[in-house]
């Protein structure tokens, strides 16, 4: 069986070695892409190829050709997601069966954080969701920056549409003391007058997310799933540094099971969520594996694999991951080969 991994982020390697190493000792043929022939997950992969640096609908049409002429039996996704979702019907006639939510409408919502917090909000009460306003002029930043530290809150602002902490900025005017400076990471701040000076080089910018930052503990919640049923849910823990825990978090737990409910995202999905004066509430939504979720499969749930099988319509059981693991990871230098890269 084949399976294709296109642009995907570093740690899908990890992915791929547990597909790999299946309970079931079923065998599969990765294929992986990427428009930098230097991505080290291409190194795992049976088959790499160096992909066209596109987007959009011709992006689609490169895909849909690839799986084609690779005869592609499982697409795993990435990049364009949300309109490889729209375009399921030509997969669907070549064989292909993909690994994204086949609620289009629903993957658009949730690439989009506003759109994201917009239908939360009005939908079933299941989420806590930030103080937050939407701009896109140096206006309505400053009235936005305004209104939230009146009501107490210390300002951050990330796009409305973007991975990871792409963007993402807290403002904040001085450094508060030495240790601060010399022992804290302080990257993503930035003085207040400086963001209005950036942002003022446009008469309208992007949209940004102007809302309240949140100053407690952040989890991600990775999920497996099919649309009936969720099968495990596991909170994990973003502690000092690069430590992880698996927390049993019933709340978190609980939190998971009632999103699943109302939407029923299937495959494998991950919520953020952070902490703010004990309340947890909302960062993002990914309906897709998260680039943390191999620590969450040291819970003895082989969450890629299970996707798999749920894809192809095999039957999996209700899941009881183990919790209470703390773990970190180290870099390991790799010497590249690209005699099989194509």
């Amino acid at each position: 069986m084949k399976i294709w991994f296109n642009r995907w982020f570093t740690t899908v390697s990890h992915y791929i070695d547990m597909i790999r190493d299946n309970e079931d000792h079923r065998k599969f043929i990765i294929y992986g892409t990427h428009p930098n022939k230097d991505a080290l997950y291409l190194q795992n992969c049976d088959f790499a190829f160096v992909e066209p640096d596109i987007a959009g609908d011709e992006y689609i049409e490169f895909c849909l050709e690839f799986c084609e002429r690779h005869r592609i039996d499982i697409f795993i996704p990435r990049k364009e997601n949300v309109l490889i979702s729209k375009r399921l019907t030509d997969f669907d006639a070549l064989g292909v069966k993909v690994l994204v939510c086949p609620d289009a409408a629903l993957m658009e919502t949730m690439d989009n954080k506003a759109a994201a917090y917009q239908t939360f909000s009005n939908g079933a009460p299941i989420f806590f969701i930030p103080d937050y306003y939407v701009v896109n002029n140096i206006a309505d930043f400053k009235k936005a920056y305004g209104q939230l530290k009146e009501k107490g809150h210390e300002v951050c602002f990330k796009p409305v549409i973007g991975e990871g902490a792409n963007g993402f900025r807290v403002i904040k005017d001085k450094i508060e003391s030495v240790t601060q400076l010399f022992q804290q990471g302080i990257g993503y701040r930035i003085p207040y007058n400086y963001a209005c000076e950036i942002l003022s080089q446009q008469e309208t910018f992007p949209d940004l997310m102007v809302l309240e930052f949140l100053d407690g503990r952040e989890y991600s919640i990775d999920c497996v799933s099919s649309q009936a049923e969720l099968y495990a849910a596991i909170p994990r823990m973003k502690g000092d540094g690069r430590v992880r825990e698996l927390v049993e978090s019933l709340e978190l737990i609980q939190l998971a099971h009632k999103f699943h409910q109302e939407y029923k995202l299937p495959y494998v999905f991950n919520i953020q969520v952070k902490y703010n004066k004990g309340v947890p509430k909302l960062l993002e939504i990914n309906p897709r594996m998260s680039g943390g979720m191999h620590v969450s499969c040291l819970s003895g749930v082989n969450l890629p694999y299970l996707a798999v099988k749920i894809l192809i319509g095999e039957k999996v059981e209700r899941l009881k991951p183990q919790f209470g693991i703390r773990a970190s990871h180290i870099e390991k230098e790799m010497i590249l080969k690209y005699g099989d890269i194509s």
